[in-house]
């Protein structure tokens, strides 16, 4: 019998009063040297809210012109800012996260608002990407080198680490706040300056912290920020450009390897962050009750649409049936509706298209004998809603296994031998994260070193933390965000050879 998922609330009275309150406070413009401005070209990009469909707002449409001259602005301000004494950027680092933090509901909202997800949702945004700024605030200051004695004992090896350059940071929808904080906190406790190329579905969230880094105190041009909807364009034009000497990239891998192939005409050090297709693993000895709540985590954090989503659920036979009720039931009393509706826990999908995409594979799966336990079909009114899904009886060669999902979907695939579900864990060009419950200790470090993936959950369903190095394998990327290793992908190694 299927479960029926709650039915959405599609009254927006409380999104409009929301954006009201915060419109006044809220710029539109680009933001290069240290000014607010108008695109040159005076064009717009409508921001929508995906619980309706309606435009929010319009913000500056980003040029070809306007890209340089935000690499001029971030140019003529980096030798000054790399010579800034790392504690005066840690304190202005400080200070950015302190008023995030007590801009945190009406930074959520704004999330909310242009990116869909409910509130309880983007207030963790929020507040995990206030934690880049702390947790780089207290790296800037640990910039350290190596002085070594030569194998022969005839000289010094000195080593010092200096900012890479002006770096170019490119950041998706999903996560609007913490995919930028992300970069721009090691980038500025590293010292170099930045421009910034937010996704077209959700620049409000960047402009805002652009807004909250010039009243930290950061100077002009160490931080310009961009939208523009001409994305491929635009990009090149700032690779193109020999000032810039860093890329970081949150996106699809399709796009990251479209980036990585312009990126080579002028050798630009790259980090990528590419797509994931998580695996998430349930072994039969599992803590059933811990396992539902970690696929919830996994699977449902911001809907579904995250790199690190849970996208494939393999369940040991014995237990199968047990885990799929279990996560059915949790999955059917998912309240969905407006962000900001009162309850809610499920919002919409961000976009017409990723709605589409989702549903399309839900079909897919089905007309290939997948059995939809609850959700499974796109409800009818306005904005792009799709229910919390899970599909049983999948088997390891469907469609929908082999493709990021980025929707509130669970497939669930049942395996019989430790062997075999790693196998089918590891075939995929993607190399994220996986997740793994079981109550052998044993087992669980041994599966998760045979686990093709940069980071494991081993009886947790969230990985991400500022303290840790974030990033994939194969097709997933290429470097690591977070933690010490976050800072160094912004600074390059000198050796100075020496003898005293």
């Amino acid at each position: 019998m299927t479960t029926e998922a709650t039915t959405p609330d599609r009254t927006d009275t409380a999104h409009r009063e929301a954006f009201a309150a915060i419109a006044g406070n809220l710029p539109t413009g680009c933001y290069i040297g240290g000014e607010w401005r108008s695109s040159s070209d005076g064009s717009l990009i409508a921001v929508a809210d995906p619980s309706t469909g309606e435009t929010l707002t319009r913000v500056a449409n980003g040029t070809l012109d306007d890209a340089t001259l935000a690499v001029d602005a971030a140019s003529v301000a980096m030798p000054a800012w790399s010579a800034t004494p790392p504690r005066a950027r840690s304190e202005i680092l400080r200070r950015a996260f302190e008023i995030m933090t007590e801009r945190h509901e009406e930074l959520a909202q704004l999330v909310v608002l242009e990116n869909g997800k409910a509130l309880p949702d983007a207030r963790g945004e929020i507040a995990y990407a206030a934690e880049f700024f702390r947790w780089y605030a207290e790296e800037a200051v640990r910039n350290t080198g190596e002085i070594t004695i030569a194998p022969s004992g005839a000289h010094k090896i000195l080593v010092v680490r200096q900012p890479i350059g002006v770096a170019v940071l490119v950041t998706p929808w999903n996560f609007p706040a913490a995919m930028l904080t992300r970069k721009i906190g090691p980038a500025l406790a590293a010292g170099c300056t930045v421009v910034c190329k937010p996704a077209s579905e959700t620049p409000l969230t960047a402009l805002a912290i652009a807004q909250v880094l010039e009243q930290a105190g950061v100077p002009g041009g160490v931080v310009n920020v961009v939208p523009s909807n001409r994305s491929s364009n635009f990009v090149a034009a700032l690779l193109a450009d020999p000032r810039v000497r860093k890329l970081s990239f949150t996106g699809s891998t399709e796009v990251g390897q479209e980036l990585l192939r312009t990126a080579a005409e002028n050798v630009v050090n790259c980090s990528m962050e590419l797509g994931g297709n998580a695996p998430f693993l349930v072994f039969d000895d599992a803590d059933l009750d811990a396992a539902v709540a970690g696929a919830m985590l996994a699977k449902m954090r911001n809907g579904g649409e995250a790199c690190t989503s849970a996208n494939r659920f393999y369940v040991q036979r014995g237990i199968a049936e047990e885990f799929s009720r279990r996560l059915a039931h949790e999955m059917s009393g998912l309240e969905v509706g407006p962000g900001l509706g009162e309850g809610v826990q499920l919002g919409p999908l961000v976009n017409s298209s990723s709605r589409h995409k989702v549903a399309e594979l839900v079909l897919g799966a089905l007309a290939e004998g997948a059995k939809a336990v609850v959700g499974g079909e796109v409800p009818e009114g306005p904005g792009w809603f799709y229910p919390a899904t899970v599909l049983t009886g999948v088997e390891p060669s469907a469609d929908i296994l082999g493709t990021e999902i980025f929707g509130p979907v669970a497939p669930i695939v049942s395996f019989d031998t430790e062997a075999e579900v790693i196998e089918m864990a590891n075939a995929s060009v993607h190399g994220l994260v996986s997740y793994l419950y079981t109550s052998d200790l044993g087992r669980g470090l041994r599966v998760s070193e045979a686990l093709d993936s940069g980071m494991v959950g081993l009886n947790r369903g969230l990985v991400s933390d500022p303290a840790a190095p974030f990033g994939g394998t194969k097709q997933s990327g290429l470097g690591r965000e977070g933690g010490h290793e976050g800072m160094l992908e912004y600074l390059e190694s000198k050796y100075i050879a020496c003898d005293w």
